[in-house]
C-alpha cells in the first residue's frame, strides 16, 4: 500500500438553515486556492448542503479534480461517552442508545474508509465537518476516544494527516488557517480569546 494524504477541512461558515453564508464562500475560494498548489486526486464532501457547497467551491479552483460526495462525512456526534464530563453533560443529555450506535457506527465506516493507507499514493481532500475532523485527528493521534470532545476547529481550517503502510499516521497540520485574512479566522467557535 502507498500513502494516503488526507487534507480535512470544516466547510465554510453557514446560517442558521446551513447554507455557506458569504464569508463561508470566501472561505471555501482561499481554501481552494491554497490547495491548487498540491497534487489533489479527489475532494469527497458530506451530503449536507453547506459541506456540497465549500466542496464545490473548492473544485472549481482544482480543473479536472473530481468532487463526489461521501456519506461517512455526514454530520454526527460519534461518541457518546458513558460518562461524560460535566461541561458536556448538556450536549449528551437526551442522546439515547440507539442514537449513540448510529453515532458509533457512522464513525467506524469514517476510520474505515478514509483513516488508513491507500492501494496508491493519492492526496485527497475531505470537506466534512467539525466533530468528524476532530473523530479523524483523534485516531490518528491515538488518543482515547472520548478525546474528540476537546478538539475544535474553524471553518475551512486545514488538517492535514498522512497515512504510510506500517506506520503510525502522521497529523502534520491541525487547524492551519494560514490561507484566511484575520476578519475571516476563527468562526464557528464560541466567543473568546484568539490568538
Amino acid at each position: 500500500m502507498a500513502a494516503r494524504h488526507l487534507y480535512v477541512v470544516r466547510h465554510g461558515a453557514a446560517d442558521a438553515f446551513g447554507e455557506l453564508t458569504d464569508v463561508g464562500r470566501r472561505q471555501s475560494e482561499l481554501l481552494g486556492e491554497r490547495l491548487a498548489a498540491l497534487p489533489i486526486d479527489a475532494v469527497w464532501h458530506s451530503p449536507l448542503p453547506r459541506a456540497v457547497r465549500s466542496a464545490r467551491i473548492v473544485g472549481e479552483r482544482l480543473p479536472g479534480v473530481p468532487v463526489r460526495e461521501a456519506a461517512e462525512l455526514v454530520d454526527h456526534v460519534p461518541l457518546v461517552p458513558a460518562d461524560p464530563p460535566p461541561a458536556w453533560a448538556g450536549f449528551f443529555d437526551g442522546f439515547d442508545a440507539a442514537e449513540a450506535a448510529e453515532g458509533a457506527r457512522l464513525a467506524a465506516a469514517l476510520l474505515d474508509r478514509f483513516a488508513r493507507p491507500a492501494a496508491t499514493g493519492t492526496h485527497e481532500v475531505l470537506v466534512t465537518h467539525a466533530y468528524q475532523v476532530a473523530w479523524l485527528v483523534r485516531h490518528a493521534l491515538d488518543a482515547p476516544p472520548a478525546r474528540w470532545l476537546g478538539l475544535s476547529c474553524g471553518n475551512t481550517a486545514l488538517t492535514a494527516i498522512g497515512y504510510h503502510d506500517g506506520a503510525a499516521p502522521t497529523v502534520l497540520l491541525y487547524n492551519d488557517m494560514g490561507h484566511l485574512p484575520a476578519d475571516l479566522r476563527w468562526t464557528g467557535f464560541g466567543p473568546g480569546v484568539r490568538p
